[in-house]
């Protein structure tokens, strides 16, 4: 037969050289239609070989390679080879597939580890058996019972881009599988134990059977000595005399026995232990495919082999009759069944297992669950309809287990509705017998089970914590396994890791027994279990041949000194290699393959002893870098995973900036980011003597990372990402020796901190100690502290600081969340009692000695109270406040609230004692962190950080309601208790800040004091969203000379008459320059309500100057040039009505922005077109070339990323094509900071740990940890159409956009590069990426600056109408809001006349949740003259009323307030009809209360020629629909929807203008105790008018429930 491939192939095969190469085009971007047949139906014995050409790593998967009985010539050629039917046998992986589906697992060599320049064939034999062929060896019977004409299949598949037909002949004479010499073993030396077909195949099976299955291998009866090494060594491998073969790097072990062991054939220990090792686990391994009895005699028959094959009879290895075991058996010739009797004989205990009765294989019993199906010849159980049902799949095998038989299953398929997951143990009961329970913990009797992490004995838990894996967080492709011992114990284990002993007796006879309760769906029995077990028995037969093999060990020549060197083990990752003997490891392919880099250190470390590495090459491919950490494996018989903290058991590894403990992180935030550093940086780790852990970063420590870690444990690098090559570091004498206490010395700072090159005391080292209450959780590296379970649990969350105080240093903390659920809140003191001598009680006021504490407003002492009525009261502070404590020298207790000293709180402390600061998360107290602020305690200090939440400031000066910041330039000095700022030296590091944070339409405002002609240049004003506080308190204090350089975060400033953004130039001819001010002038700036900066010039307002400013700035002013003093004169929020500018009606165009507008001058970089990634959750699907993002099933499982990752200043974004109102909940989104390819997709965003800030809802998740709450819209809200889009700026903050507009500052310091991820989860079931070009933020178009530079009053106050926001067109799919369109169906079915509503629908305003936060409203705004608060009426929806020309509109209407009036819906068309408020004989129609008219001094005196005792009407009406919207004053009415059929309430009401003076204020008329909104007392909320015309109705409002 010509070894040739037919014409016809995949549409993406090409075929040169003779149609005998065939190439797949395209490989990087395709991973099949690489289909290829052979020319010609095969001859029986042919082997038709191809060679394995080019191989790509950009997909998983690789060659497959069959046989088929389908014609190429009228073939209609599928996407890959596992799609062929019709009689088609192929080998994927390690698996035969028959026309698709699975027929044998764990088959041969795995082809997807097979690399360039193998060979790989396939075979027909005489039988009709199917064989596979890798690299000369025959690795058995795949498949039997084929027919007679086949051709050969090749699937470039995957990794595989090219082969080559090398040839198509039977294989060579003796090196086949049917004819195979004899192996000659000397009698004297191992014994006379004879059996048929008893011989030793070795191969290098990388982990998998790679023996003959239809086949007899013979078993080791006992210990070999000396003798069976000899003749061992001698044999003949496959009849060939080849030499034994270099060892590469790549290959650790040698593959084969060596023909001999002449001088000239030169074997260390170590190769002669690994050829050992793989011989006999070669034997083990055809002993798990025979079932064959180690210590006991040959069994002849097992596996169904043809004796008579290669017409010879082969001598077995068996054991001398010394006590060590003899066994012998005869077996017929000819093919025989599994039922044949296995021989006699003894074992050596250890060695053989007991009590073996039969030779069937472990499978499921018929008998089980009802709900189980099986499957694979009894070895696959799965449950059905798991999405229906959660129990009843009990399952058991088919036999009782052996003594030391391991019990081993696969778990193949979860499901995310249940909670719970897979049980497994051992039971007495016979499948037979046994009446089925719903779950297998019911069963009271004989019954021992796994369940979670616990041991249940008769359905009761005997122990709650067994090991450190949860079975409820295993993944798909796990292993559980169980062994009884022979002693009785019973073990468990999972992915081959022995768990320890779950019970010490347990019956002789026992069943094995799986329960796919909950999430667990489908499992199977594996067979090739015992592989670890099987190493360590190997070792222990090695050290009996030399004492000295099977230990770890370096290369042969080292002096006893060096042999002590840590230096890397030689079993590696597939992609690493080791060199420079030991003390060098790298990855050779870098550029080709970002993971299975991980090397570990030939010997554990020592305790303290400093294991360091230095990166000496690194490649910019891929995204994440090197990690380190220890672990308890050792690497001898570790089977390395592609990343190490995929282990799960006794790993410890930091990655990035955080630490994690087997796979699962357990700090956030901890010391330098790895994924930062460069060639040259090194990295270390050490185990201290006390259990701790500390990482090391360029010989700076980063504190500890880990306690109660075990001793014994072997360093780990792994090589992953940009980390290409790391070298050992023997020297030492640069990195500063570890303190015994880490927290005693400096904090650990990151090599870049301008902070570390300076004196110890330059940084805070405040922490929580790691000692803490059993409900309190420590994070952030030992800067936060939270309480778990916090509507479950209120106490048990004392934390402590990690060392004692200095006399005068402060400790403050501030308060980060709260929850409404419990009384009482945060209680503070200190302590002299040592964290490690404190046994934590509930709460620290139970401890009777020794202690201090501040509850609510008690001062306790040892428990007792000293005094109460404290200056203040703990039980009262909110979010944002901060709690700070010191002790003075002479032994005085002080606290601090938002800086302020509440004065002593008791005296006679213990001078000279140590003290430690205590922090009791005690009851509505959830979450504190420790604020820079803490540290010795300095008066001008005392007042610094405050932000928008802390206590208002008491300002020294009358009328003055800001200071400046204790941060600054180092030139500056402040005066006057921070109000005034005096520049000292140069011309430049002049930067001042506001003390907080500005408010909405907040004026911060300046008068310069002094100027000095010498210098050029002036002031420099503006916003910045560099939070002063987070400056670093070192005297070179990391600011830029001058306020055009400060970049770090987005500035926004005037320098001159230029308006910037980053220094960037944004605008020019901007109002008056500043260069013209001198002394006495006035400048001040201010960000309004629509998000624009606007700067005033002695009082004058110069316009909007930026747009799209954050809503979180801190107002910034550079002393800079001849501008030498200046200081505060602005005064409080809005108290100059002046700047209050009504908006005009009669503006309906942005022409006048337009012509200020002034384009940028750099033009945006072009957009990266982003996609979405084919890697996602299993219930996605990609269309539309991955623009489209579809759910096709459940409600979870739809994480997907993009391809590409995130540029900066890039906004990407999406469309929400479709919504099923079936689920509860929607989309989420945000951006993970590591490459996806690496990423385990979870069942939901919320489940991403790892470098992630999430947005879901109207919250912000950082590592599934809360950061933010009530930010932008709330995301399940959003309707089929809305546009979502991400961002990340220049200054590293993540900003999300709505249908075009910026919700703000989500998240700060972002990691370059980041990736998208959007959770198609609940409703959402469908998104497609926007193309359109949309600006980078900073290039804005002229249309986009005109809608910002709107006042806020234009947007959600109603009265500007004419320029009411709606989103950019080209990302508006002008959908309406549901609640909206439900609000307006109400509104038509009062079949009210269209004359009485404005004609232009944009008027219309929708205060729900969702369209009010998408506009950024405010709740509260002011009004008329002189101005007055109103509440916008949130959860009701506006529609805008006609408004009559003799309203007088552009003279006296802008000057009215606002109110609300609450109606029925009887009363609506009449006072539509008089568009005012009616007079006395129509006026009932809004609920008028008649009065009689007040005498002399009442309000509403009566005219003079009125009469005495007429009733007047007066009308209710309030600056609030909280009020207003009462059902006492807007009753409501039930309605049907139209659209929906479905029953709701509806209520009316009015928003109305009230003309100032014509209304009375007064308390409300309802007889309410509790306040019925935060901004307006109870004896104000109720406005009450009389006067004809003082009123006008300006528009309906509905509420639907």
């Amino acid at each position: 037969m010509a070894a040739e491939l037919h014409p016809r192939s995949g549409k993406l095969v090409g075929l040169s050289n003779s149609n005998r190469t065939a190439h797949r085009n395209q490989p990087v971007q395709e991973f099949n239609h690489g289909l290829v047949l052979s020319r010609e139906p095969l001859r029986d014995r042919d082997v038709f070989t191809v060679r394995i050409d080019k191989k790509v790593n950009s997909w998983s998967g690789s060659i497959e390679i069959g046989v088929t009985a389908l014609d190429p010539a009228a073939l209609d050629f599928p996407s890959s080879a596992t799609g062929l039917k019709g009689g088609s046998w192929i080998v994927s992986g390690c698996s035969v597939l028959k026309d698709g589906r699975s027929v044998l697992e764990e088959y041969g060599r795995d082809l997807d580890q097979l690399g360039e320049g193998d060979h790989v064939g396939i075979q027909r034999d005489g039988r009709g058996e199917l064989h596979l062929w890798v690299n000369g060896q025959d690795c058995g019977s795949a498949a039997s019972g084929l027919p007679p004409r086949l051709w050969a299949v090749v699937d470039l598949y995957g990794k595989c881009t090219q082969v080559t037909v090398i040839s198509c002949e039977p294989p060579p004479e003796g090196g086949g599988e049917e004819e195979r010499e004899e192996v000659d073993v000397d009698e004297g030396a191992v014994g006379g134990l004879e059996a048929e077909e008893d011989r030793v195949e070795l191969c290098n099976a990388a982990g998998r059977g790679a023996m003959s299955r239809n086949r007899d291998d013979g078993t080791v009866g006992g210990a070999l000595n000396a003798g069976a090494v000899a003749a061992s060594a001698s044999v003949m491998v496959n009849g060939s005399g080849k030499e034994v073969p270099e060892l590469s790097r790549s290959h650790s072990r040698p593959d084969k026995f060596p023909n001999n062991l002449e001088p000239e054939t030169v074997l260390t220990e170590h190769q002669l232990f690994d050829v050992f090792n793989n011989a006999i686990v070669s034997l083990y391994r055809a002993e798990d495919e025979g079932g064959g009895d180690v210590g006991g005699g040959g069994d002849g028959s097992r596996g169904g082999t043809d004796s008579s094959r290669g017409g010879s009879t082969n001598t077995s290895t068996g054991m001398s009759n010394d006590g060590l075991g003899v066994g012998d058996g005869d077996a017929p010739s000819g093919r025989s069944s599994n039922s044949s009797p296995p021989g006699g004989g003894g074992g050596v205990p250890g060695i053989g297992l007991g009590g073996m009765m039969t030779n069937d294989a472990l499978l499921f019993h018929e008998k089980c669950g009802t709900l189980i199906k099986l499957s694979n010849n009894n070895k696959t159980a799965e449950r059905r309809r798991p999405l229906d049902e959660f129990n009843n799949g009990v399952v058991m095998t088919n036999r009782p287990l052996r003594h030391n038989e391991m019990f081993e299953i696969r778990i193949d398929k979860l499901v995310d509705k249940w909670s719970g997951s897979i049980e497994i143990g051992v039971t007495t009961h016979n499948p037979n017998n046994l009446d089925y329970p719903a779950t297998m913990t019911n069963l009271r009797s004989g019954t021992i089970m796994m369940s979670g992490c616990g041991i249940l004995t008769n359905g009761k838990g005997t122990r709650r914590e067994y090991c450190e894996f949860s079975l409820d967080e295993l993944q798909e492709g796990d292993h559980i396994g169980l062994m009884r011992k022979a002693s009785g114990a019973l073990h468990f284990y999972i992915n081959g890791i022995d768990q320890g002993v779950a019970a010490a007796q347990t019956p002789a006879v026992v069943y094995g027994v799986v329960d796919l309760y909950g999430m667990a769906v489908k499992v199977t029995i594996v067979h090739n279990h015992n592989h670890s077990d099987r190493l360590r028995r190997n070792n222990a037969i090695m050290r009996a041949l030399s004492p000295d093999v099977g230990r770890p060990r370096t290369a042969l020549s080292l002096t006893p000194d060096a042999q002590d060197r840590l230096l890397f083990h030689p079993n590696c990752g597939q992609k690493a290699a080791i060199i420079s003997e030991g003390r060098t490891a790298l990855r050779p392919h870098a550029t080709d393959d970002f993971n299975h880099g991980v090397v570990l250190s030939s010997r554990p470390l020592r305790s303290n002893e400093v294991f360091q590495v230095r990166i000496d090459k690194m490649v910019d491919k891929w995204a994440g870098s090197i990690e380190i950490g220890v672990t308890t494996h050792n690497p001898a018989y570790l089977q390395l995973p592609s990343t190490m903290t995929n282990l799960r058991s006794g790993t410890w590894m930091m990655t990035g900036n955080g630490v994690m403990h087997n796979g699962t992180t357990i700090l956030d935030e901890y010391g330098h980011n790895l994924d930062r550093l460069k060639a040259g940086d090194t990295v270390g780790v050490v185990r201290k003597d006390d259990g701790s852990l500390h990482f090391f970063v360029n010989g700076v420590p980063q504190g500890p990372a880990a306690w109660n870690v075990p001793p014994s444990v072997y360093a780990v690098v792994d090589l992953y990402g940009q980390a290409a090559q790391a070298t050992i570091m023997d020297d030492m004498a640069d990195l500063p020796p570890l303190p015994d206490d880490i927290s005693e010395g400096q904090t650990a700072l990151s090599p870049s901190s301008p902070c570390s090159i300076t004196g110890g005391s330059a940084a805070n080292d405040l922490r929580f100690h790691h000692l803490h209450g059993a409900n309190a959780v420590i994070t952030n590296g030992g800067r936060t502290a939270l309480r778990q379970n916090c509507r479950s649990e209120f106490n048990d969350a004392i934390v402590i600081s990690n060392r004692c105080l200095r006399d005068g240093e402060l400790f403050e903390i501030v308060i980060q969340k709260m929850v409404d659920r419990w009384s009482g809140s945060i209680e503070a003191g200190v302590t002299a009692i040592r964290p490690e001598d404190l046994e934590f009680p509930n709460t620290m006021t139970d401890i009777d000695y020794d202690t201090w504490m501040l509850s609510g407003t008690a001062i306790m002492q040892d428990g007792n109270t000293m005094r109460n009525n404290y200056g203040c009261d703990l039980d009262s502070l909110t979010t944002g406040s901060r709690i700070g404590m010191m002790r003075s020298a002479t032994g005085d207790l002080h606290y601090y609230i938002n800086g302020v000293d509440q004065g002593v709180a008791c005296t006679g402390l213990p001078p000279g004692k140590e003290v430690y600061a205590v922090i009791d998360l005690y009851g509505q107290c959830v979450q504190v962190s420790i604020t820079s602020s803490s540290g010795p305690l300095d008066n001008s200090l005392c007042t610094s950080n405050i932000t928008e939440k802390s206590f208002p400031i008491q300002s020294p000066v009358a009328g003055v309601a800001h200071r400046l910041h204790s941060k600054h330039g180092k030139n500056v000095v402040l005066l006057g208790d921070g109000c005034q700022a005096v520049r000292v030296g140069g011309y430049a590091h002049g930067i001042v800040f506001s003390a907080k944070e500005l408010k909405t339409d907040e004026l911060f405002e300046v008068k310069i004091n002094e100027v000095d002609e010498q210098w050029s240049g002036s002031l420099r004003i503006g916003l910045t969203t560099l939070q002063p506080p987070d400056l670093p308190s070192c005297p070179l204090s990391g600011l830029s000379p001058s306020l055009t350089q400060l970049r770090t975060k987005v500035t926004w400033l005037l320098v001159g008459s230029e308006v910037r953004r980053n220094g960037v130039l944004q605008r020019q001819n901007y109002g008056c320059s500043l260069d013209r001010l001198t002394v006495g002038n006035r400048v001040g700036v201010k960000r309004c309500g629509d998000d624009t900066m606007h700067i005033l010039i002695d009082g004058e307002d110069m316009g909007p100057a930026a747009t799209a400013v954050a809503k979180n700035v801190y107002a910034v002013l550079d002393l800079y040039g001849k501008v030498t003093a200046a200081s505060i004169v602005s005064s409080t929020v809005l108290e100059d009505t002046e700047s209050v500018k009504a908006p005009s009606l009669s503006s309906d165009s942005c022409s006048e922005v337009e012509e200020d507008n002034t384009p940028c001058e750099n033009e945006p970089a072009l957009p990266t077109i982003m996609t979405f990634m084919e890697n996602h959750g299993k219930n996605i699907q990609l269309s539309n070339q991955n623009l489209t993002a579809s759910r096709v099933c459940s409600y979870n499982q739809g994480l997907l990323v993009t391809a590409q990752p995130l540029p900066r200043q890039q906004l990407f974004q999406f469309q929400i094509d479709r919504l099923n109102p079936s689920w509860t909940s929607s989309l989420s989104l945000g951006v993970i900071g590591h490459s996806p390819d690496r990423l385990n997709f979870p069942s939901t965003a919320c489940c991403l740990k790892r470098s992630a800030w999430l947005l879901q809802r109207d919250s912000v998740f950082h590592n599934s940890l809360k950061i933010c709450e009530n930010y932008g819209p709330n995301l399940d809200t959003c309707p089929e159409g809305t546009v979502l889009g991400l961002l990340v700026d220049n200054s590293s903050c993540l900003h999300l956009y709505v249908n075009g507009m910026d919700q703000g500052v989500a998240a700060q310091d972002i990691p370059s590069p980041c990736y998208l991820f959007i959770d198609l989860y609940g409703q959402c079931e469908q998104v497609t990426i926007v193309m359109n070009d949309v600006p980078a933020v900073g290039a804005d178009s002229v249309e986009t600056r005109c809608q910002g530079d709107m006042e806020k009053a234009d947007m959600v106050d109603g009265i500007k109408e004419s320029v009411c926001w709606t989103p950019p067109p080209e990302v508006n799919p002008n959908k309406t809001c549901e609640y909206q369109a439900l609000c307006s169906r109400f509104k038509d079915l009062l079949t009210l006349p269209d004359g009485y509503f404005n004609e232009d629908a944009k008027y219309n305003l929708c205060y729900c949740e969702s369209c009010h936060k998408l506009r950024g409203d405010e709740a509260y705004y002011k009004r008329g003259e002189p101005p007055r608060d109103y509440a916008l009426p949130f959860g009701w929806c506006r529609f805008a009323l006609r408004i009559k020309p003799h309203c007088e509109v552009s003279n006296a209407f802008k000057k009215w307030h606002i109110a609300y009036h609450g109606t029925s819906v009887a009363a609506l068309r009449r006072a539509l009809d008089h568009s005012q408020l009616l007079s006395a004989e129509s006026s009932s129609i809004f609920s008028v209360a008649p009065v009689k008219t007040e005498g002399q001094g009442g309000y509403g005196e009566p005219e003079e020629n009125s009469a005495p005792d007429r009733e007047i009407p007066r009308v209710q009406l309030s600056p609030t629909m909280r009020y207003s919207g009462l059902e006492v004053f807007a009753p409501k009415v039930r309605f049907r929807d139209p659209r929906s059929h479905r029953c709701h309430q509806a209520q009316v009401g009015f928003q109305v203008c009230v003309r100032p003076g014509s209304y009375k204020v007064g308390p409300q008329s309802l007889g309410a105790s509790e306040p019925l909104d935060q901004r307006f007392s109870n004896s104000e909320i109720e406005w009450i008018t009389k006067e004809k015309g003082g009123t006008l109705l300006y528009g309906l409002l509905v509420r639907v429930e």
